[in-house]
């Protein structure tokens, strides 16, 4: 099964009830404090079941019979059952909220644990954007609905069963009288309930794109103002969020033609028990204090009722964030360990291709019959026009992706045979577009091995050429670098992504070497850092420098997914050498983009002219 990223297209709805049953099955491990919770909620049931009827006997026993001690002694007891009742409710919340946080804690961790082992593809397709907002706002509809909204169903369900009990033990023709007003409630806040579910899942969708919305704007902030397009974004914006608008206020309007009428159908109880119920005092057919208690049900009836809407408003909420949940749970990953996968144990970095092909989505191929054989400890330059299938050539060697065809081998084991901690374990990686993480400079180049000391991390940072520069850091190896590293140079970033590759010892990199963003001083140290970093290491290099190239053992040109020419360093001639004879792809590559660089480093340096110079050149020699 494919992996099924998140989208905002439709989707044909999971049935509500799977949905609910599923997100209650997260209360398993803490079912001691939902149960308590549960027995808690329902002997509160019966207290505010019994307080009408205490009143009713202070009122026909102690007010009517001008008895003080009955009075007093019914006070005593509605004193004490609302206390106990309040040491309930309070141990009742509290249960609750320790089962239903523990549930939310789960869920971020079940989402975030499966974020992080689905394959490329999966994230290739996922906006970031969605996946927060289903981890955050999502989780705590999840939340509400394992806690507070199913113990308010249950609730309406117990009060309505011991009140109509109740009543009708004391008159069974104001009972059926009071019922009469409970279809009608019922039905109005099942049927909100019904049609708020489907707008729920359309205001979260578009949640879900106002977030992607904000997310990428503030991820590109700098392109944003460099381009001068804050006007357009905010329009964009703008745009999505009066569909927000537009759909809230949806979801407003169905609860303002609702809750209205549960409302008046709860007043309307009220008005025919003191109707009816005053005439049958008159008729001394019933007390003044059954009239009492049984206006104290009828409020005790319709409030919990009427509240229904809203739980029920809660749970439709809660039914579409739980689907949207399951989609990133249930998905399944392209790229798994084979049930009979073992550890590789320490490779030497020998590295074949076989027949490989790949393509993307099942759509697109990008890889065509690759076939390639890299001894332990060589230098692999890829060379090739953009989408020409470099960069998927090297995602094949981690298991980013599996090829659709043939297979991958390392020191002669095809690699979907082995376990996927084991073989990226001793796979590094450093390309252009680095990643450092909102975390000092000593995490970021440990983060592939935590447990190292700290002279092994400073060992790491001046292998890589970066150690001068952070002792000058604010606080040296401890400064935090921003996030995505935006307070270091694009440089400094570079040689940090080096050092973190030379602490993890690998014996596999991955490399994409372009500098053309840095100035020579630092490309020199860069230059000087990886060559420390691939000795004696298997290293597939994205070349975009002639010194890369040069120093390549093999050097492979690829044009649209095939390799067209491989050239191999002999002792006679270097690899570029060989391809300048043999492949007119890779001269014209040459000619294009690696020989200016060539001239450039031969051409000397012109220095600016001096003013006085310039004074004389216009002067005509004239002073």
């Amino acid at each position: 099964m494919s992996e099924r990223p998140v989208t905002s297209r439709e989707q044909r709805p999971t049935p509500a009830l799977h949905v609910l049953l599923r997100c209650m099955g997260y209360l398993k491990p803490y079912w001691h404090y939902a149960l308590g919770a549960y027995l808690l909620l329902l002997i509160n049931d019966g207290i505010t079941i019994s307080m009408p009827l205490i009143i009713e006997h202070i009122i026909d026993n102690g007010v009517r019979k001008t008895n003080l001690y009955i009075i007093v002694q019914g006070a005593g007891a509605l004193m004490l059952v609302a206390v106990i009742s309040g040491i309930f409710t309070f141990l009742n919340g509290r249960w609750t909220e320790i089962a239903s946080q523990n549930v939310a804690y789960d869920l971020r961790n079940a989402i975030n644990n499966k974020l992080q082992s689905l394959s490329f593809s999966y994230h290739d397709r996922a906006e970031a954007g969605q996946l927060l907002t289903r981890a955050i706002s999502d989780v705590d509809r999840i939340r509400f609905l394992t806690g507070r909204a199913v113990q308010r169903v249950v609730e309406v369900i117990m009060l309505v069963t011991g009140i109509s009990i109740s009543m009708f033990i004391l008159n069974p023709q104001l009972a059926l009288l009071i019922l009469l007003v409970v279809p009608p409630l019922a039905y109005t806040a099942i049927n909100f309930g019904m049609k708020y579910r489907p707008i729920s899942r359309s205001v979260q969708r578009r949640v879900d794109v106002l977030t992607s919305r904000l997310e990428q704007n503030l991820r590109g902030a700098r392109i944003v103002k460099g381009f001068a397009q804050e006007q357009p974004e905010i329009k964009r914006f703008e745009v999505d969020n009066t569909s927000l608008l537009n759909l809230n206020m949806m979801a407003a309007r169905l609860q303002a033609s609702n809750l209205p009428l549960l409302q008046l159908f709860a007043g309307a109880g009220t008005v025919l028990v003191l109707l009816y119920g005053g005439h049958l005092v008159i008729a001394k057919v019933l007390t003044i204090g059954e009239l009492v208690a049984f206006t104290t049900y009828a409020g005790q009836l319709t409030a919990p009722i009427r509240r229904l809407g809203m739980v029920l408003g809660a749970i439709s909420q809660a039914a579409a964030s739980g689907e949207r949940i399951f989609e990133i749970l249930d998905a399944q990953s392209e790229v798994n360990d084979a049930p009979d996968a073992q550890p590789i144990g320490r490779i030497s970095g020998r590295v074949s291709f076989e027949h490989v092909s790949f393509t993307y989505f099942g759509t697109h191929q990008v890889l065509r019959d690759i076939n390639l054989e890299v001894p332990a400890g060589q230098i692999v330059a890829l060379l090739g026009a953009t989408g020409s299938g470099k960069s998927s050539v090297i995602n094949l060697i981690p298991r980013f992706y599996d090829p659709t065809e043939g297979r991958v081998l390392v020191d002669g084991r095809d690699i979907r045979q082995v376990t996927l901690n084991s073989l990226r374990e001793q796979v590094g990686i450093v390309l252009q577009d680095t990643t450092l993480f909102a975390a000092t400079v000593r995490e970021n180049i440990a983060f592939g091995r935590p447990e190292a000391t700290d002279e092994q991390v400073i060992a790491a940072a001046t292998a890589a050429s970066a150690h001068d520069f952070i002792m000058q850091l604010p606080k040296q190896y401890d400064t935090h670098v921003g996030e995505r590293g935006v307070t270091l140079s694009g440089g400094q970033k570079q040689r940090v992504a080096i050092a973190r590759a030379i602490l993890k010892d690998p014996r596999v990199l991955i490399l994409d070497d372009a500098m053309s963003s840095v100035d020579t001083e630092t490309e020199a140290l860069i230059q000087a850092a990886l060559l420390r970093l691939m000795k004696g290491r298997t290293s597939f290099v994205i070349a975009q420098r002639l010194s890369t190239v040069r120093q390549a053992d093999q050097v492979l040109v690829l044009d649209k997914g095939s390799i067209v020419a491989i050239g191999v360093r002999t002792a006679e001639h270097t690899a570029h050498d060989e391809l300048l004879r043999t492949s007119g792809l890779y001269a014209e590559i040459y000619q294009r983009q690696l020989r200016p660089q060539e001239l450039m480093a031969a051409a000397p340096v012109a220095r600016p002219p001096t003013r006085l110079s310039y004074q004389v050149a216009g002067s005509g020699g004239a002073q």
